[in-house]
């Protein structure tokens, strides 16, 4: 997790910093709206992201505090990912950008 000096001054730019990339929002948007998921469920719901860049988003996500990682020792290992509270906590974010990709496509 970044320290606040490591963050930009700029609450609108912390927060680009944390889930402003296009996986990062994607991976967000499924855990959100679909709950717990597994790294195939990401690989089918997720088209053209590829398994290495998923895995680093995932990495990233956890290491800034805004999901979870539980591994379950089973023979293969299950891994689940799920959204911390700290994660769940953007949910109004994701909610207003469907909200406002909804009406925008309807606008057209």
């Amino acid at each position: 997790m970044l320290t606040k000096e490591e963050l930009p001054e700029c609450p609108v730019a912390t927060t680009v910093q944390l889930i402003g990339n296009k996986w990062k929002l994607l991976i967000l948007r499924d855990l959100i709206y679909n709950g717990a998921q597994r790294f195939t469920d990401f690989v089918k719901t997720i088209p053209g992201i590829s398994k290495k860049v998923l895995t680093d988003n995932l990495r990233a996500l956890e290491s800034d505090g805004l999901l979870e990682r539980e591994v379950f020792a089973e023979v293969p290992p299950r891994v689940v990912y799920s959204l911390s509270d700290l994660g769940k906590t953007l949910k109004p974010i994701l909610d207003a950008m469907f909200d406002w990709g909804t009406d925008y496509k309807n606008s057209l």
